[in-house]
């Protein structure tokens, strides 16, 4: 009977093993970034340290999205479904949830101020009264078509008491907020979730991009100080403004480096590849850095001789078309306000903050300091060699925000080992087996056992 009452001991410990290793799998969050150029999908979890591990990551290229909107269902499908294989496969990982971003020219910021007059001037102001003004602002009358995606605080004022940031544990009659709220197209957020759920997958929030890409480049202090982090993306270049740690704009201007591409293209007529692969190996946002005297030769199309482009004149038609999307950028800056209140500078992230001299340029046309961000503060040991690009910003931010999430219980994740899982469930059942009670398994191998033992012969050294 001690044999047996261990070995129950001994399967209740292993099972209390694999179900917190099970536990700790299950932590793992998996995000979609569905881009104009790319499609990239990461699963990943926090470490004990609250460091981020990538347990899997999925790159493909995106032919579906334009302008960062969803243009053809079919190929964005494919896309979505190619890069979460990828990520099942090195992962090891079976899910259903994804987290997933949205982006595009139809996204637009509006500022609105909310009120709510409270019963009780002695209990404490709650978070359940700023929930309420926070579900108050959705109730705000759109142009049609349109929908509230977020909706951000940013000072609150008590009784008149002014420029207060957290009011929980104030008292107070009347409670107002001014809200920043990101709007955008029904249709547009329709239609991922279209192509989400067509991949065999379900959508278990959906974030404006920019500010996953905050999230994954930019610091505390940065935040603090007031900071315009600058995404651009193949399609579109995302612009989200800090001040006092706040979201203060946000704004998406349809240029992007498919433009400058374009551009490439039409200057040294060449062939759209091609033209790709110019700026991406030979490229410079800056014309004064590169040399006059430097040729570059491509082949000639079907036996035609081999065409030469000047590296400067390939520079000064990238550099145009930069100082374009730039204008736009610092336009956006004055209209909200925080012209003269950016310390922080500006932070250049996303393919194609990976031109050379884009951060040289950007100081000297915009007057502001300037650095690329690049996604490796909150990465785990080890993975920055993988990740250490801006391209994949937005895909770590918004697996970042996904674990906030889950960990917040707003959301439940689904991610399971498929092998974890399996080892668990036949455990159990194995478990169950032995500790049935009486007149079941369990009595049945006490008697045999015990049968056994006495229809043994004896031992003859006794």
């Amino acid at each position: 009977m001690r044999l047996a009452s261990n070995n129950l001991a001994s399967g209740i410990s292993k099972k209390r093993i694999m179900n917190e290793n099970y536990a700790f799998k299950s932590d793992v969050v998996v995000a979609v970034d569905i881009g104009t150029t790319k499609v990239c999908a990461l699963a990943g979890r926090k470490n004990e340290h609250g460091k981020l591990e990538v347990l899997g990551i999925g790159k493909v290229e995106s032919e579906g999205v334009l302008r960062g909107v969803v243009s053809n269902i079919e190929k964005t499908v494919n896309a979505i479904t190619e890069a979460i294989a990828i990520v099942k496969r090195a992962s090891g990982l079976e899910f259903k949830n994804v987290h997933v971003g949205i982006a595009g020219q139809h996204i637009k910021s509006l500022q609105h101020r909310g009120i709510l007059t409270r019963d009780n001037d002695h209990t404490e102001i709650s978070q359940r009264d700023i929930d309420r003004l926070i579900n108050d602002m959705y109730k705000l009358v759109l142009p049609p078509g349109d929908k509230i995606l977020h909706v951000i605080p940013q000072e609150y004022t008590v009784d008149n008491e002014q420029g207060i940031l957290d009011p929980i544990g104030m008292s107070g009659v009347r409670l107002e907020a001014n809200f920043h709220i990101i709007t955008g197209q029904i249709t547009a957020s329709n239609n991922i979730q279209r192509c989400v759920e067509r991949a065999g997958l379900r959508v278990a929030s959906m974030m404006l991009e920019p500010i996953a890409s905050a999230t994954a480049v930019l610091s505390e202090e940065e935040k603090e100080a007031g900071v315009a982090l600058v995404d651009v993306g193949g399609g579109t270049t995302d612009i989200t403004i800090f001040h006092d740690g706040i979201i203060r704009h946000t704004a998406v201007i349809p240029f992007g480096g498919n433009v400058i591409t374009r551009d490439i293209k039409e200057g040294c007529s060449v062939m759209l590849p091609q033209a790709e692969k110019l700026k991406v190996k030979f490229g410079s946002a800056l014309a004064e850095e590169v040399y006059d005297n430097r040729i570059i030769t491509i082949p000639g199309l079907k036996g035609r001789d081999p065409k030469e482009i000047s590296e400067k004149n390939l520079a000064r038609i990238i550099q145009a078309r930069v100082e374009e999307v730039l204008d736009y950028v610092l336009w956006e800056i004055k209209r909200s306000g925080y012209e003269r209140k950016l310390i922080g500078g500006i932070v250049l992230t996303g393919g194609g903050a990976l031109l050379n001299h884009i951060e040289k340029l950007s100081e000297y046309h915009t007057g502001m300091t300037t650095r690329i961000g690049v996604p490796i503060e909150r990465l785990a040991h080890g993975y920055q060699g993988q990740l250490s690009s801006p391209v994949y910003s937005t895909a770590i931010g918004l697996l970042m925000k996904g674990i906030e999430e889950v960990e917040k219980g707003k959301i439940k994740t689904d991610t399971v080992e498929a092998e974890v899982k399996a080892k668990m469930e036949a455990k159990v059942e194995k478990e169950e087996e032995i500790a049935e009670p009486s007149g079941g398994k369990w009595f049945d191998n006490i008697f045999r056992k015990t049968k056994e033992w006495f229809e043994a012969e004896p031992d003859a050294n006794l």
